[in-house]
């Protein structure tokens, strides 16, 4: 019996792998192509034949794939090897795919916990890797060093889909936050201004702008979005034009930029001119669009 099975040694389940290894834990490797296990099989990991045999050879299992599909594609040989075994999946997916597998997982007798991995493959291993975990917490609490040695582990709770529903809004923070900053080097740039020395004020401004997203976190918590506003909708939304103008005649596209507009001009015609630009984030609910009478 070896520690840890890892199946899939793509960029990250290599990184997972060798972090494993790394830390001491004996580790047993499967892949579909088996020439991917070679580097690690050289740090004194084992290949193993088949996905049973490597699902066999470990209490934990982790599995680290493209998609979904695929983790159930590679498990069909060993589905019924599963059982008494825990299954950690650290493959992307959304919170519906994750409690869909949480329950394939118990038909077949194994404890699972779904991940989301908040870092990219050369920071496995560093405390700077974050990686989410939601589940069965028996399970989390029973493999704690292993778990450990991928990066900082943090719990979110029973249900499976928590990890998957926290990886995709960082994720899609981050995305958003690219969206404008590339915007903002593009019209920068435009005027042949280094990025590099336009960098610092950047920095600095966006560094000020995140001191207020405690009093937005607290809006949206409490639903008070129209005492004490500093900028309203209404504001926002008048000198968001100028945004768009601006990018245009500098030769810009606004195509990262016009949806939030889209956004501010509905909420204005709602009535929402008054509020806090907290209150958009009822505004994006679609289930709450009918009471609040916006116009999807």
């Amino acid at each position: 019996m070896s520690d840890v099975s890892v199946i899939g040694l793509g960029a990250m389940g290599s990184a997972l792998a060798a972090a494993l290894l790394k830390s001491g834990l004996s580790v047993t490797l499967w892949n579909r192509s088996p020439a991917k296990a070679e580097a690690l099989v050289a740090k004194g990991a084992v290949a193993a034949e088949s996905v049973k045999d490597a699902v066999e050879a470990s209490k934990l299992v982790v599995a680290c794939l493209l998609v979904y599909d695929t983790v159930y594609e590679a498990f069909e040989p060993a589905k019924d090897a599963l059982a008494g075994r825990t299954l950690v999946n650290l493959t992307n997916g959304t919170p519906a795919q994750a409690r869909e597998m949480a329950q394939w997982a118990a038909t077949r007798g194994a404890d699972y916990l779904d991940g989301g991995i908040m870092a990219v493959p050369p920071m496995i291993g560093q405390a700077e890797a974050l990686i989410l975990y939601s589940g069965a917490h028996t399970a989390f609490e029973a493999h704690g060093k292993p778990l450990g040695a991928l990066g900082a582990a943090r719990y979110l709770g029973d249900d499976a889909g928590l990890a998957p529903l926290h990886d995709i809004a960082l994720l899609t923070a981050m995305y958003g936050l690219f969206s404008g900053v590339t915007h903002a080097f593009a019209l920068t740039g435009s005027e042949k201004v280094p990025a590099e020395k336009f960098l610092p004020m950047l920095s600095n401004w966006l560094g000020a702008v995140m001191t207020w997203l405690p009093d937005m976190a607290r809006r949206i918590d409490s639903g008070d979005y129209r005492s004490d506003v500093v900028s309203n909708l209404e504001m926002q939304a008048a000198a968001f034009d100028n945004f768009i103008a601006a990018s245009e005649g500098q030769g810009v596209s606004s195509e990262l930029i016009a949806p939030m507009f889209e956004l501010l001009k509905k909420a204005v015609a709602s009535g929402y001119g008054d509020a806090d630009q907290a209150s958009l984030v009822e505004m994006i609910r679609t289930r709450w669009c009918g009471l609040l009478g916006f116009p999807f």
